[in-house]
């Protein structure tokens, strides 16, 4: 089994999951639309690449009573 040599310091850590944060997600429009989604992804609309490729329903609206 690998035993390393000697301790790492705080800053050679540091130094190395300084690469590890998150970053935002990236975010395409379609064309048809206009509405913001994630890429690779459908909208919620139901467009995907400028085309509709699933009938979405939508959800019934409640009377307030």
């Amino acid at each position: 089994m690998a035993v390393q040599k000697s301790k790492k310091s705080k800053s050679k850590k540091l130094q190395r999951r300084a690469h590890q944060s998150l970053s935002n997600p990236t975010l395409s429009t379609d064309s048809v639309t206009g509405e913001r989604h994630l890429r690779h992804q459908m909208t919620a609309d139901g467009f995907y690449r400028g085309r509709k490729v699933v009938e979405v329903k939508q959800p019934k609206e409640e009377s307030e009573e």
